[in-house]
């Protein structure tokens, strides 16, 4: 009865038993450790690359900083290498893969929860508005609408200051500019000092606000942009000279309670902002959803625009908003006093 079957089936009179590497389930073929020993050793290098990313130097082209600034995407290379690994039909890969997977959730696996929620005392807002906006009309209307009490807005052209500042005053009376960065407040603001942060011009300020439930010292600050060029690599010296002026200018500040809020060309995980992250706190990884990149506005890809706090002062809220008018998109956290 089979013999009579198969020569049916070779006749063209009824589906033959499918052949090659779909037969059947082969076993011994995944566990080969033969197959799959390339992909395994990628699994392997994208641990290493996550879990050991400060030790990768920066003396060449800042390597190591420009790893940092998108380190959480590397995590995209798990889903690729599963696929590699199920099509190589190779258990030796698909467990390799387990090894970058489980040093990704690690590191940013408490991000993926939403954090927030509660009453605050007072919501801050950073927003990095573009010398070249589009849309000034509609970046007034996010920031009149959105809920902050506090706002700190950099990269302003000298041209549109007074735009801004009439947009703002009947929402925020009180306010302070210098160089390119600004702060509008609905509470008073006093004791306006200059940051130097060595480049030559302001783009740092520090400012007394205060608010019904004490004091807060806040810093706004646009640290120098950093580049990528083929001939010099990832180009950040002067963002980083300028980032441990601007830590030295906030371990020494008199306040007990501290807000930096800006667009600080970096992100959390860059080692070159340590200066300044090593003594504050993320209100995005405190009570946020997600990443929370701001940065470009299109498509966020990195959170290089910050909120920060010092001193007690407990996040919890952290939101990015609509895009409006500008490259980078406005950031709020609330805060408990």
């Amino acid at each position: 009865m089979v013999q009579a079957d198969e020569a049916v089936a070779a006749a063209g009179g009824g589906p033959a038993e499918p052949t090659g590497p779909h037969r059947r389930f082969d076993l011994r073929r995944w566990l080969d450790p033969r197959r799959g020993w390339v992909t395994a050793g990628f699994a392997v290098l994208t641990a290493l690359l996550l879990a050991l990313h400060a030790v990768v130097p920066n003396r060449w082209g800042n390597l190591g900083s420009l790893l940092e600034t998108f380190l959480p995407w590397l995590g995209l290379a798990v889903p690729l290498l599963i696929a590699v690994g199920l099509w190589r039909r190779s258990a030796t890969a698909l467990t390799a893969v387990l090894l970058p997977a489980i040093v990704w959730l690690n590191l940013f696996g408490g991000l993926l929860s939403d954090k927030g929620g509660g009453r605050g005392d007072f919501t801050v807002l950073t927003h990095n508005v573009a010398a070249a906006n589009s849309d000034t009309a509609g970046t007034i209307k996010l920031l009149n609408g959105s809920g902050a009490e506090i706002v700190a807005l950099e990269e302003l052209a000298a041209s549109a200051v007074p735009t801004y500042t009439e947009g703002l005053a009947a929402k925020y009376p009180y306010h302070a500019v210098r160089g390119t960065v600004g702060l509008w407040s609905t509470f008073p603001i006093g004791d306006v000092r200059e940051v130097d942060i060595r480049i030559g011009w302001t783009r740092a300020f520090r400012a007394q606000v205060t608010t019904p439930s004490g004091p807060l010292a806040v810093y706004v600050a646009h640290l120098p942009s950093v580049r990528i060029k083929s001939e010099s690599g990832f180009t950040a010296g002067r963002r980083d000279h300028s980032a441990q002026a601007l830590g030295d200018a906030i371990e020494a500040e008199q306040l007990k309670k501290v807000i930096l809020l800006g667009d600080l060309n970096g992100t959390m995980n860059d080692r070159s902002l340590a200066p300044i992250t090593s003594q504050m706190r993320s209100a995005q990884g405190a009570a946020g959803d997600g990443f929370g990149f701001s940065w470009p506005s299109a498509f966020p890809m990195a959170r290089i625009d910050q909120i920060l706090s010092k001193g007690g002062l407990r996040p919890t809220d952290s939101k990015v908003l609509p895009a409006d008018g500008s490259d980078h998109r406005a950031l709020t956290a609330t805060y408990v006093y």
